[in-house]
């Protein structure tokens, strides 16, 4: 009988011990602001785009107001604290600004678009590398897409951009899409690597004197790429902080609502808000 009370409880200290361990595993995504993301992914924190800079720091891209429009809700030590790697799918300043460049060690590992080498490279980021396709970084494979952002003379003018694909044993896939209107290629990468989740950034966002053309996806695009995105949950983000973002968090709602979208397949998370991810 002692045997048995003795494996019995051996069995659930490992157990207790196992749980333990992994407890700090488990994918989460924060949305911080805007594209401004924190994923813990195979027990790894990665930042994606920091814009680090305080309310009203950077120009007007609208004439409406000065951007960001809204205030960090997380302390920047908070952001930045213990971060493994840091993913920048382009330039823009609402998506790495000045302030990030300030504040994020310049060792730090960052990964980036072939379009940004030189960027880096004058900021000083001396563990900054070019990821042309994919690499596997910490047993996380990491891939690069391509992104569209906008349509014609616009996408001349706002260059390129990219999004992120990671996988990896026991996690969830999940594809960044970056800033990017609604394409087949985007539909294409959908079908190629069947996330478990698709962050888009739906802000609907234009700029002076071309505000017939969204640069990123809008209300209606976004519903588009539900209808294509499988087994996917999207968790919409890039609304509700910068002035020249016409899609907020309320219209986008309102286009779910009459498209039938449940909100478990449609993430609309706030400022600061922690996503948990799983299979």
């Amino acid at each position: 009988m002692k045997k048995v009370i003795l494996a019995v409880a051996l069995t659930l200290s490992a157990a207790i011990s196992f749980g333990q361990s992994n407890s700090g595993t488990k994918p989460i995504l924060q949305l911080v602001r805007n594209a401004t993301l924190i994923i813990e992914y195979g027990g790894k924190k990665i930042l994606v785009d920091p814009m680090l800079s305080p309310k009203g720091a950077i120009e007007s891209w609208a004439g409406i107001q000065k951007n960001p429009t809204v205030d960090l809700k997380l302390p920047i030590n908070e952001i930045v604290k213990n971060v493994d790697l840091v993913l920048v799918t382009h330039t823009h300043d609402d998506h790495f600004d000045k302030a990030a460049s300030q504040i994020l060690d310049k060792s730090i590992e960052l990964l980036h678009q072939p379009a940004d080498k030189e960027f880096f490279e004058k900021e000083g980021f001396n563990n900054a590398a070019v990821l042309e396709d994919n690499t596997l970084w910490n047993d996380i494979s990491i891939h690069r897409v391509e992104g569209q952002h906008g349509s014609g003379e616009v996408l001349k003018m706002m260059g390129k951009t990219s999004g992120f694909v990671l996988k990896a044993k026991n996690q969830p896939t999940v594809y960044i899409v970056g800033d990017a209107i609604w394409t087949e290629d985007i539909k294409k990468n959908i079908k190629k690597f069947d996330p478990d989740y698709i962050v888009v950034n739906s802000g609907g966002a234009r700029i002076q004197g071309y505000e017939n053309t969204a640069i990123i996806m809008d209300e209606a695009q976004t519903m588009a790429l539900i209808g294509e995105s499988g087994k996917a949950k999207v968790i919409a983000v890039h609304m509700d902080a910068l002035d020249h973002c016409r899609t907020t968090r309320s219209s986008l709602s309102k286009e779910a609502v009459e498209f039938n979208i449940c909100k478990d397949k449609l993430i609309i998370p706030q400022d600061g808000e922690v996503i948990a991810l799983s299979l």
